[in-house]
């Protein structure tokens, strides 16, 4: 890795504007902050902090672009289909071509030199993730909301890897660099770096979506009113830090972004691998839902259904909320109006559809709604809190069990 000190080179080679700032090493040794370098007589308010020129934003349609001149990034991309037309995806195969780049030597050289390619060197893996666990950390998470959801994202993570594996293993160059190269090839620890990479850094640009973008992607997070600066997209496409409205700025002060106010406890650690210190509660909690066993609909309902296969519980100020469009999915079947049906698009695909009370409705309708106009409304809503309530009770006797295995009564 490139020791930080370099990353004002790189930026003055790249025409990333800084205006009276700099990334420097956080003093308590848990990486890096962007600080002010002069007073605020030097500073000029009404200019960006920072200003990154468009071609060094790394989004689906950048990666797109870096492949017409890349061979062999265009032939990983096209390998693995349709999971490279995702940000996400996209964004992950190029990472991984700059990390390969990086460690290949002489002849063996892969994929095209970038600006990114000395960037990610900056960037090492985010090892506090909890992709990373050990086991015992891991247990520690027994019985909690983020169990699961971990449990779910190494699933994830892994049939991703096997994808890409099994998509790539016929073409010449992965098979030589990536999968018959022994110790020094491809493992599934190199596929949760640039994962890491990515979800720890990714910033929703205004007017590009979800993107990294060098040297903002330095600040470090900060909630409410100790929020200092926000990023955004100006008129040429550049992105941009900006300093928040009634926000001053001193030598030594850090500039701070947020990664989002509301986020919960448990979003935070999984995302980011921290919390911060001034969170007293855990915000939200995401439990996931399984459809029951004897339901005739359960795989109609789970290959249509496009909202996240559970629900969250949230505070919103003295009472707890609940929100999750699964949910009401859960709880209907064909005796109230719900049905599938197999029909023929117009290119002669066969495509699965849903209706309620023999109305095509959309994956992403807002189902709720529909069954608010129902005169059986109140039936619908017990189920729903039946529902919730059963399985909060199963999750409280899993933290419950967890408790009482680690701390014993004698």
């Amino acid at each position: 890795y490139l020791s930080i000190i370099d990353l004002e080179k790189w930026a003055d080679l790249n025409d990333v504007h800084r205006n009276g700032v700099y990334v420097h090493n956080a003093e308590d040794g848990k990486g890096k902050r962007i600080v002010v370098s002069s007073g605020p007589d030097s500073l000029q308010h009404i200019k960006p902090l920072v200003t990154v020129p468009p071609h060094l934003i790394l989004s689906l349609e950048t990666v797109w672009i870096y492949a017409k001149s890349d061979r062999q990034l265009e032939e990983v991309l096209n390998a693995v289909g349709d999971y490279s037309r995702t940000a996400r995806g996209a964004i992950l195969i190029f990472l991984l071509l700059q990390v390969t780049h990086n460690t290949s030597t002489g002849s063996d050289k892969v994929a095209v030199s970038t600006s990114w390619t000395q960037y990610v060197r900056f960037l090492p893996p985010e090892n506090t993730l909890p992709t990373f666990w050990t086991e015992e950390e891991r247990a520690l998470a027994a019985g909690t909301s983020l169990e699961a959801a971990l449990i779910s994202k190494l699933r994830s993570l892994e049939r991703e890897f096997v994808h890409l594996r099994d998509s790539t293993s016929s073409i010449g160059w992965c098979q030589r660099r990536w999968w018959n190269a022994g110790a020094e090839g491809l493992n599934f620890d190199d596929w949760k770096g640039v994962d890491s990479m990515y979800r720890s850094r990714a910033l929703d640009l205004p007017g590009t979506g979800h993107a990294m973008v060098p040297y903002i992607d330095m600040a470090n997070h900060a909630s409410g009113d100790d929020t200092v600066a926000l990023y955004d997209t100006d008129v040429d496409g550049n992105a941009i830090l900006v300093l928040r409205e009634g926000k001053t700025l001193r030598m030594d002060d850090e500039v701070t972004i947020t990664y989002g106010d509301n986020k919960g406890a448990c979003e935070m650690l999984f995302s980011y691998g921290f919390i911060e210190d001034s969170m007293t509660s855990g915000r939200e909690i995401f439990l996931d839902l399984e459809i029951p066993g004897d339901d005739p609909l359960k795989l109609a309902k789970k290959s249509i259904a496009k909202f996240p296969p559970g629900f969250k519980l949230y505070e919103n100020w003295s009472s707890t909320e609940w929100d999750g469009g699964f949910v009401w999915i859960v709880c209907v079947n064909e005796e109230d109006g719900l049905d599938f049906r197999i029909l023929q698009t117009v290119d002669g695909e066969r495509e699965l559809k849903m209706f309620w009370r023999d109305m095509e409705i959309s994956r992403e309708s807002n189902f709720r709604d529909l069954l608010k106009d129902e005169q059986l409304w109140d039936v619908f809503q017990l189920r729903a809190i039946a529902t919730l309530q059963s399985r909060v009770e199963q999750q409280l006797l899993a933290l419950e069990k967890v408790k009482a295995s680690k701390f014993p009564m004698h």
